[in-house]
């Protein structure tokens, strides 16, 4: 282990240099190879280095999880993994117990699929959808999507390839596009509109199973059809209420080098990988420094990364203290949005395919708790302007489904029961009991005495949503 990382370093350190500023223009970046390295330094560095480097060990360490599998199944039988660049698909909603992804949603069937391009090319598999809502979120080690693939791109059925940035092979005939990565680890995430009804549920079947992503190595031109509702079931992985920790703070220096190979510096990024890495290749020398960039690693989850996962700490502010965010998927060097949104409710889509509204507190500023009683009343005319679909759901204070009886965790475009006023306006009830009567279809349950928080899902919004000039209702507390 320690060889690897050494040589790792080294070539990476290498690299740097030759892709630094060219001759005449200025020395290579970072500090100077052997340089001594002062503890509060290398301490100001690392507490840097976690922040903007989180999300890229976040998703490296799901390709690593889940890499030797042998075949496409899901974990504890409700959660689809995969072998590396291979798809696994669900055939209903994903199950509340899921731990893996914060925020996950009731409105679409997932699908999932760990990329790995430095071992091969991807081909990804586009059935007819007809007028079903769809995409396939791809996105790379920065959570930056790379690929335009969905409903409101037009995409039409066929193959797409997706390669590597050193990939220079031949595209082979039958490819429609090809989609080049900037980093060689990614995911691909399809997204697959389903509403509540039985007959829905039937029809969706054949759809998905058109769906699939293998080796370049095993096209052949021919549409490949998967029956999904026959995937192999593994042995869930932990427990807990939160989502599973993947970046340790104690293993954060070892595994960076390996991340930062997989993602070549962006432009004008090529300093802060150097300081990073002379700072980690200082601390292998130095069991003291080494100790030191631990503790500010420590102390960097808890300080920076933390507050971050409260909707209320980031984004664009909104009337009604609702927030998002403009650059989901495009993050760029926008270092602050893109961690926050990976500590939150990570693999979020660009803004042309959905937009998120965020929400932990009432109209009055108070936070939201299952002890009150709310109403989100989106008057006549207001609902969510979109081509596609949308939804409200109700997040406990971990971002998963808060249990409940009626397993009703959303309400929007889905559900074909809800209750209008006859002004067409639409009232959702969002509580711990009933609000009986007939309103009980506009019933969202809220967890007993408990923190909670509310997101609006808009996919393909419309021109309103896009400019701002649609934002979402009041949480109103019931007096």
């Amino acid at each position: 282990m320690q060889g690897t990382l050494q040589a790792t370093l080294s070539a990476l350190l290498s690299l740097l240099a030759l892709t630094g500023p060219a001759t005449g223009q200025g020395p290579a970046p970072g500090p100077v190879a052997g340089t001594r390295i002062t503890q509060p330094y290398a301490r100001m560095v690392a507490r840097d280095a976690y922040f903007w480097a989180w999300p890229m060990v976040n998703v490296y360490n799901r390709r690593l999880a889940f890499k030797d599998l042998a075949e496409p199944g899901l974990l504890g039988g409700i959660v689809p993994v995969a072998p590396l660049n291979r798809l696994s698909m669900l055939t209903d909603y994903i199950e509340p117990q899921e731990r893996l992804v914060a925020c996950p949603n009731q409105d679409v069937v997932y699908g999932a699929g760990r990329i790995a391009l430095d071992v091969s090319p991807v081909v990804i598999q586009v059935p007819d959808f007809g007028r079903r809502f769809w995409v396939y979120q791809v996105v790379d080690l920065r959570t930056d999507s790379f690929a335009d693939l969905g409903a409101m791109y037009g995409t039409r059925p066929g193959f797409y390839l997706l390669v590597g940035p050193g990939w220079k092979g031949e595209t082979p005939k039958g490819i429609a596009k090809v989609f080049r990565a900037k980093t060689n680890t990614g995911f691909v995430i399809p997204r697959v509109f389903q509403d509540d009804t039985p007959d829905d549920k039937r029809a969706v079947q054949a759809v998905i199973g058109g769906i699939d992503m293998y080796p370049l190595a095993e096209f052949d031109g021919k549409v490949k059809r998967r029956d999904w509702a026959t995937l192999a079931k593994f042995p869930a992985q932990g427990s807990g209420e939160a989502e599973t920790k993947w970046v340790i703070p104690g293993k954060f220096f070892d595994e960076l080098p390996a991340v930062l190979r997989d993602a070549p510096p962006q432009p004008g990024e090529e300093a802060r990988y150097a300081e990073a890495l002379a700072v980690v290749a200082a601390a292998q020398k130095d069991p003291a420094l080494k100790k030191a960039i631990v503790d500010e690693a420590t102390r960097a989850e808890t300080e920076l990364l933390e507050p971050v996962f409260q909707f209320r700490s980031y984004g664009l502010q909104l009337p009604h203290h609702w927030s998002t965010i403009s650059n989901g998927a495009a993050f760029g060097t926008d270092y602050f949005t893109r961690t926050a949104v990976a500590k939150s409710n990570i693999f979020v889509n660009k803004p042309s395919e959905t937009k998120y509204f965020y929400q932990d507190l009432d109209s009055a500023g108070t936070r939201l708790n299952g002890a009150s009683r709310y109403t989100v009343t989106f008057g006549a005319g207001g609902l969510p302007p979109v081509r596609g679909f949308w939804s409200l759901t109700l997040y406990n204070e971990h971002h998963f489904f808060a249990p409940n009886d009626l397993k009703r965790y959303s309400l929007g475009t889905k559900n074909r029961t809800l209750k209008y006023g006859a002004d067409g306006s639409l009232t959702i009830y969002v509580q711990t009991d009933s609000p009986g009567g007939d309103t009980d279809p506009n019933w969202l349950p809220a967890p007993k005495g408990a923190d909670f928080s509310l997101y609006v899902r808009a996919y393909w919004p419309g021109p309103a949503i896009a400019t701002g000039k649609w934002t979402p209702p009041a949480v109103t507390k019931i007096q």
